[in-house]
């Protein structure tokens, strides 16, 4: 039984996804900067084509202000160049004006005719400080606006920071009935709440099991005072090889060349570096044994040179699977893997761990992308 009731109970197979680098985050050594790797149109584009070779259902597009690519524009190259794998796009609400983001939107959904997710999040803007309540208020109002644009014939919107009327909402409409699916990660009582009230997959960061059951309890109950249920996903590295010895000398080859004040510094630069979901990851840091595991199989080294997701399953095909099961059975339907360097462990894990997974696209289970073109002002519809 799962630890909450979640809104795919049925649903064998899980929604497995990998993770393009698009802020400047894939290193052959942790923390050591690598020119063949960095975060190019190049590079980040042929981590999305070799995940979707190698069997993913979705690949998240992060957002931050590093050197790197700008994930709107990204996901848009993006479409032309794949045929089957789902872009889960990040989103800094407040970023562009609610109803322009919109129809943004809408344009990528229907260039990857029903392939694109959306990432909801809240971090600060480059250059500035909020409150966090503001933060969490103007995202609310974001997704309430863009829930409109792509369900109504109008918006019609009076928020306490943007206030619409009578807009039209043909250029906004979505490929998608309904629109993409949203997911969001974010542990403050103000994201509990718009998660269980607006969005459709939780998203956690590793932490021992027990942490990830009451992460769930915690949201749960706010979705339950709106009469929703969520999904889980779980956003995690990964270290996998044919033998546990082998997987943990990888990880200890891969942090050891890395320096832990300059680590300290990649953490700082990332938008969300002062996040609760931050402190929490560096809470399990510190929970670790000597060697730098938390619980078995799941190692926080990671954290040491990364703000945000710190922690990776490491070991044999059978332990890590055995972890994903266990996962599966506390109710996560959607996975989000990485593993440094990004292209290669793309290839260990897609031979190791994908063949033995159930897998689908979380877009086509709830029923959100149509069989054919949809009667939309983009798509099939009459052109007014």
């Amino acid at each position: 039984m799962t630890v909450v009731p979640v809104t795919s109970a049925d649903l064998e197979a899980v929604e497995v996804s990998w993770f393009s680098a698009l802020c400047s985050d894939d290193y052959r050594f942790l923390g050591v900067p690598d020119g063949a790797l960095r975060s190019s149109w190049a590079h980040c584009s042929a981590i999305v084509q070799e995940a979707e070779a190698q069997g993913f259902r979705n690949i998240l597009c992060p957002s931050s202000y590093q050197v790197g690519q700008d994930t709107l524009s990204f996901v848009a190259g993006c479409a032309p160049i794949t045929e089957r794998i789902n872009l889960l796009a990040a989103v800094r609400c407040g970023e562009m004006q609610p109803i322009m983001l919109a129809r943004t939107v809408a344009t990528l959904d229907h260039m990857l005719e029903g392939r694109l997710t959306i990432n909801i999040i809240s971090s600060d803007f480059p250059g500035q400080k909020e409150d966090s309540a503001y933060r969490y208020r103007r995202s609310r109002e974001v997704v309430e606006i863009l829930k409109q644009a792509w369900t109504r014939d109008s918006i019609d919107y009076h928020g306490e920071i943007y206030d619409f009327e009578g807009v039209s909402t043909d250029p906004a409409r979505p490929y998608q009935t309904g629109g993409p699916l949203l997911y969001f990660g974010g542990y403050s009582p103000p994201a509990l709440e718009l998660c269980g009230q607006h969005c459709d997959v939780y998203l956690m960061w590793p932490e021992t099991r027990e942490a990830l059951a009451q992460r769930m309890k915690d949201v749960n109950a706010v979705a339950e005072r709106y009469g929703r249920t969520l999904d889980y996903g779980l956003r995690v590295h990964m270290i996998v090889r044919d033998t546990e010895a082998e997987a943990r000398d990888y990880a200890d080859h891969l942090v050891s060349k890395l320096d832990d004040e300059y680590g300290a510094l990649i953490r700082d630069r990332a938008l969300d570096s002062t996040s609760l979901g931050v402190a929490h990851q560096a809470k399990a840091r510190e929970l670790a044994d000597r060697f730098g595991y938390v619980e078995p199989n799941l190692w926080t080294g990671v954290g040491r040179a990364r703000s945000g997701c710190g922690a990776a399953l490491v070991g044999s095909t059978d332990q890590v699977l055995s972890k994903i099961e266990d996962y599966r059975r506390m109710g996560i339907r959607a996975f989000i893997f990485s593993g440094y360097p990004h292209l290669d462990e793309a290839r260990h894990v897609g031979a190791r761990v994908l063949p033995q997974l159930t897998t689908c696209s979380l877009p086509h289970a709830y029923g959100r992308v149509p069989a054919t073109t949809p009667d939309t002002p983009l798509g099939a519809g009459e052109r007014r």
